[in-house]
C-alpha cells in the first residue's frame, strides 16, 4: 500500500471512531496520532498525557507545547503507578503495570466524559517486540489506529515531516523507569538521578542518550553517530563532573552506544511471561 493510501486509511479509521481519547506521551508516534485525530475529529478527541515521576519535566513541557501549538485538546492525568508494589519491584512486567494504571485512569475519564474509544500510538514495527504495555492496552481495549493503517515508524516520521510537525525527527524517549536495572526498586530518588544526569548530558551537547542506573554505577549510552564527541578527555571529564555529584560512584561509557531496550538483553525467556490485569 502506498503511503498516501495509508494516510487516507488512517483518517478514515479515526473518523469512524466518532470520538476518541489518545494516550499521548509527546513522542513522534503519539504526537502524530493526536494531530491526525484532531484533524479528523476536531473537538471529539482528547490527548491525555500521564504525569508521574517517571516522566521528565522537560518532556512534559515539550509535549504540552506541541499540543498548544496545534490547538489539540489536552488533559494532564496524574497517575500513581509508583505507589504500586508490583511496579516498584521493577521486574520484566513493570511496563505492564504502568500502562495498566494509565489505561485504567483513562477508561474512568472516557466513561465520565462520554468518549467512545481509547487509542494509543503503537506502530507496525512495534509488533513482536517485548512490550508488556501492549498487553495492558489490549486488555483495556485500546485501539492502535497506526497499526490499522499499516504505518511503520519511518513512514510516520515521513508523514509528520510532510505535515511540518516539529516532532518528526524527535529521538525516542522512553520513561525514566526504563533506565533502572531490573530488580532495583524504582524510587523517586533514582528517577531524579537519571533525569538530572540526562539533562546534564543534553547540556553537554548529546542528543540521543540514555543513563542506565546500576546502583553506584551510571552506564551511559550515546548514539554511535555522537560517540566521537564523547571520546575526548575534556568531554569525559565534564561528564564525570556532572554525574558524580548526583550520587554515582562510578561513571562508565557503553562502547556499543545507544540501543533501545538494552536492559531487556539480560532477561530470560521465563521472565517475559504475560502479566494479568487486576480486576
Amino acid at each position: 500500500m502506498e503511503l498516501a493510501a495509508k494516510y487516507v486509511l488512517l483518517k478514515t479509521t479515526l473518523r469512524s471512531l466518532g470520538s476518541v481519547m489518545v494516550a499521548y506521551s509527546g513522542g513522534t508516534d503519539s504526537a502524530f496520532l493526536a494531530w491526525a485525530a484532531h484533524d479528523a475529529l476536531g473537538e471529539k478527541m482528547l490527548a491525555v498525557i500521564a504525569d508521574s515521576p517517571s516522566l521528565p519535566r522537560a518532556e512534559l513541557a515539550a509535549a504540552l507545547a506541541f499540543t498548544t501549538q496545534h490547538g489539540i485538546p489536552t488533559q494532564i492525568l496524574p497517575t500513581a503507578e509508583l505507589e504500586n508494589p508490583d511496579y516498584q519491584r521493577n521486574d520484566a512486567q513493570r511496563c505492564f503495570h504502568c500502562k495498566d494504571e494509565l489505561f485504567t485512569r483513562m477508561e474512568e475519564e472516557r466513561a465520565a466524559r462520554g468518549f467512545q474509544h481509547l487509542a494509543y500510538g503503537m506502530n507496525l514495527d512495534d509488533r513482536g517486540e517485548f512490550r508488556p504495555g501492549q498487553q495492558a492496552a489490549s486488555q483495556h481495549h485500546a485501539l492502535a489506529p497506526l497499526v490499522t493503517a499499516q504505518l511503520t515508524k519511518a513512514e510516520i516520521r515521513q508523514l509528520a515531516h510532510e505535515a511540518r510537525l516539529s516532532v518528526w525527527d524527535k529521538p525516542a524517549s522512553a520513561c525514566l523507569s526504563s533506565r533502572i536495572e531490573y530488580g532495583r526498586t524504582v524510587t523517586r530518588e533514582n528517577l531524579s538521578q537519571v533525569e538530572q544526569a540526562e539533562e546534564a548530558l543534553h547540556g553537554i551537547g548529546f542528543r540521543q542518550v540514555r543513563v542506565r542506573h546500576h546502583g553506584d554505577l551510571a552506564r551511559i549510552e550515546i548514539a554511535r553517530t555522537e560517540l566521537p564527541l564523547a571520546l575526548d578527555l575534556n568531554t569525559l571529564d565534564r561528564i564525570t563532573a556532572a554525574l558524580k555529584p548526583l550520587g554515582f560512584l562510578y561513571v562508565t561509557l557503553d562502547t556499543q552506544g545507544y540501543r533501545s531496550g538494552s536492559m531487556n538483553d539480560i532477561l530470560p525467556a521465563n521472565a517475559i511471561a504475560p502479566a494479568t490485569v487486576k480486576q
